[in-house]
């Protein structure tokens, strides 16, 4: 048997991770396999019991409702999913020790990497949802000199959330439904700031209930992201295209996040110079 890598979650049938990850394996020639598999909360145990002892796996990236319950399984984390508090990646180290990381978190920056690299006057952050994708991203931003609004149906889990990945700055949490209608808010001049609405949550994800958010509470020049990759336009981004705002979407870093884990299973960088335009024609087929 070939080694191997996989995906796990419940729902997993929506998951592009093994279209992305066979499809570089493809490229360079390495006789390896990446697969979805569906794992129930129930069964993630179980799951990582028999994973432990397989020589030829490499490990598994991990998505929703795992990022968390996950931890207390494995052997030690990595300092950025130990900040965070969740990880969407493990991989087995040849003693068969398991190491968690986040690799969301750089995933997520790599599209907004020249914009931190210039100097603004104020970074604002709305940052829709709670969860372990939530959790990385605010622990992103934050440690870009963000100032976030966690949005959320329950603002006392978004306070939990800030309260642990940066518990001394100056951020806030809002309700959801206080979004969904328009605003007359005035905004101040924004030139010089850098301003994001990030939908984290499955909200607007196909067989999801969609997210209702007014971009009226979306400051001028604002560049809205939203990490949901099915559909890839989600309504959110259309409407926010149609409003003029510069848009994200969850393609992009889908394929950066899966880039970091690609190395860490295979050995070896993926082909990225000339073929992300080619994956995403592929990816949105």
């Amino acid at each position: 048997m070939s080694i191997y890598a996989e995906v796990i979650g419940d729902p997993i049938a929506h998951s592009k991770s093994p279209l992305i990850h066979n499809y570089w394996l493809q490229k360079l020639g390495i006789d390896a396999d990446y697969h979805a598999l569906y794992v129930t909360p129930d069964r993630l145990a179980a799951y990582i019991a028999s994973r432990r002892d397989d020589p030829n796996w490499r490990g598994c990236n991990v998505t929703m409702p795992h990022k968390q319950a996950i931890i207390p399984l494995l052997d030690r984390l990595e300092i950025g999913a130990e900040l965070v508090g969740a990880t969407n990646t493990v991989t087995r180290r040849h003693n068969g020790a398991l190491i968690g990381t986040n690799t969301d978190v750089e995933g997520f920056l790599e599209p907004l990497s020249d914009m931190l690299e210039a100097q603004h006057y104020f970074r604002m952050a709305r940052i829709i949802g709670t969860g372990g994708a939530a959790r990385a991203i605010a622990a992103a931003l934050a440690e870009n000199g963000f100032t976030l609004v966690v949005i959320g149906r329950d603002v006392e889990k978004a306070a939990h959330l800030l309260s642990a990945i940066d518990s001394d700055g100056e951020h806030h949490v809002a309700p959801l439904d206080h979004f969904a209608k328009p605003t007359d808010f005035a905004f101040d001049d924004r030139e010089g700031c850098l301003d994001l609405v990030v939908n984290a949550s499955p909200l607007g994800m196909a067989g999801q209930p969609p997210l209702h958010f007014d971009l009226s509470h979306a400051p001028p020049g604002s560049i809205v992201y939203d990490i949901v990759t099915d559909p890839r336009e989600t309504p959110l981004l259309k409407a926010a295209k149609a409003a003029g705002f510069a848009t994200i979407d969850g393609l992009s870093m889908l394929i950066g996040q899966a880039a970091i884990a690609f190395e860490r299973f295979f050995g070896q960088p993926p082909p990225r110079a000339d073929g992300d335009l080619e994956l995403r024609e592929i990816l949105t087929r």
